[in-house]
């Protein structure tokens, strides 16, 4: 069954929106607040993407002082880039073993909460799911080399005559999905914020501490308390963060696909390896189903330069053109001649950094300045936690969703020290 989707002009306002009466918040999400400041305090979050979109959300909902004045600058609209057009798979446990295991475990248990609070079956379909894993065979490759498929092991719209036989990799218990952009667009009119279309210039320090954000355009600037910079891969376009760290980008490509019978598609995410010949490299592919009826294909990344305006990413026509192919290897239901609509076919940027690990924390020697970004591919699942630790880091001084030591900023410093930078 297709679940109702919000119009996009009902979950946001270019301008201000009205802010909604503050629901209380789960154990999982409950925070300690300072008292109230004597004066109010001005935020500034340059970025509407998932990480600004969290960011805004929890300093809204945690903030102790209803004089607390929070503004998201957006350059195009909120979730324009990498958060509208990404999966929006969400995994408990795949990162486990790493430094980002306790940021994805808190993250999944917010996005359930998350999920209690904004009704998000039905307001940006969230939904556990099974997911599965498989390789496909080419059809130049010999027969000799595939194994005896159990066909029984998969989805009935999983008919490809190369597919062979799938592993679980993840079930209702730890995977989960969301619609990236209605989740990021319903947690930013859920914050109750300030929404403002302009292009972040600068920041401004006065004596080692943020004073304000100067926007392209405008003479004055708009004055700030503490600024949050979660700019995506154009984080570095800031100075503040490029004589810090490198922030760069990876050209992801999808598609969007709405087949002619939906209703046959299950809630099963796909994770594929394909190698296009015999002892050619082998090449990764997810799809994922929507509960809107679309099914979401991506894969094929290459590292280019991030262009400055986020509406002028397209696919690469070969790459855009690889995704069918592998989309109808997988299902007939999914042949492009097959199905009832192409609905997107995109490209969009990961934000990545050297050491593969987000930079979650405050600038050093910047007081008030905060830089959020680096989350590569696991930005939807990674946003809340994100979101929830920098709102303690301004209004608490401290983390308790998780521990931020490894993704401080702070680490460059001492690398570059190392290195004799």
């Amino acid at each position: 069954m297709m679940l109702p989707v919000p119009s996009p002009i009902s979950l946001f306002s270019r301008s201000s929106i009205l802010s909604p009466s503050r629901p209380s918040i789960s154990s999982s999400m409950a925070t300690q607040t300072p008292p109230p400041s004597s004066s109010p305090r001005r935020i500034v979050v340059c970025g509407g993407g998932v990480i600004g979109a969290c960011t805004a959300y929890f300093l809204s909902k945690n903030s102790a002082s209803s004089s607390t004045h929070i503004t998201v600058v957006e350059k195009s609209s909120p979730a324009c880039a990498a958060s509208g057009k990404a999966g929006g798979f969400l995994a408990l446990d795949w990162c486990d073993g790493g430094p980002l295991s306790s940021l994805a475990r808190a993250s999944f248990a917010l996005h359930r909460s998350l999920s209690s609070l904004l009704d998000g079956p039905n307001t940006y379909s969230y939904r556990p799911l099974h997911t599965l894993s498989f390789p496909i065979l080419s059809p130049s490759a010999s027969s000799s080399d595939s194994s005896p498929t159990s066909k029984s092991l998969f989805p009935d719209w999983v008919d490809g005559p190369t597919a062979r036989t799938p592993k679980t990799i993840g079930t209702p218990e730890t995977t989960a999905q969301v619609h990236p952009r209605l989740f990021t667009r319903a947690v930013l009119a859920a914050a109750g914020v300030e929404i403002l279309i302009a292009e972040v210039e600068e920041v401004k320090v006065a004596e080692g501490r943020v004073v304000g954000v100067g926007l392209r355009g405008r003479e004055e600037a708009i004055p700030a308390d503490a600024v949050v910079l979660a700019l995506g891969p154009w984080s570095d376009r800031s100075k503040l963060v490029s004589d810090l760290f490198n922030v760069s980008g990876l050209k992801a490509h999808s598609i969007v696909l709405r087949p002619k019978d939906p209703d046959k598609i299950t809630p099963h995410a796909l994770s594929l390896s394909y190698q296009p010949a015999p002892g050619a490299k082998i090449l990764d592919y997810e799809v994922y189903p929507r509960p809107t009826g679309e099914v979401y294909i991506c894969g094929i990344s290459k590292e280019v330069a991030v262009p400055d305006d986020p509406e002028e990413i397209v696919g690469e026509r070969e790459y855009i053109e690889m995704l069918y192919k592998i989309a109808g290897e997988v299902s007939s239901h999914l042949r492009k001649e097959e199905v009832a609509e192409v609905v997107a076919e995109q490209a969009c940027f990961l934000p990545c950094t050297d050491d593969g690990l987000p930079v979650i924390g405050e600038i050093p020697g910047v007081d008030g300045c905060y830089v959020a970004t680096g989350h590569s591919c696991w930005g939807i699942l990674n946003g809340p936690a994100t979101g929830a630790a920098v709102a303690e880091l301004i209004l608490e001084g401290k983390s308790t969703t998780v521990d931020l030591k490894p993704f401080s900023p702070s680490r460059f410093i001492k690398r570059r020290t190392r290195l004799g930078m």
